[in-house]
């Protein structure tokens, strides 16, 4: 399988998921650090990502 930036938003969205069933109290942290990633790489701003 090769990792594109398409799917970049799915792994950070698992991540987040799995991080807040083992800690609930980073809530608002992950929910803060996906938003503001996520628009990053919308915007086009992390193009040093090379999946």
């Amino acid at each position: 399988m090769v990792i594109t930036a398409a799917h970049v938003p799915a792994l950070v969205a698992l991540i987040a998921g799995i991080l807040i069933l083992i800690m609930p109290r980073l809530l608002n942290f992950i929910v803060a650090i996906y938003l503001i990633f996520i628009g990053l790489v919308g915007l086009g701003l992390l193009r040093w990502i090379h999946f």
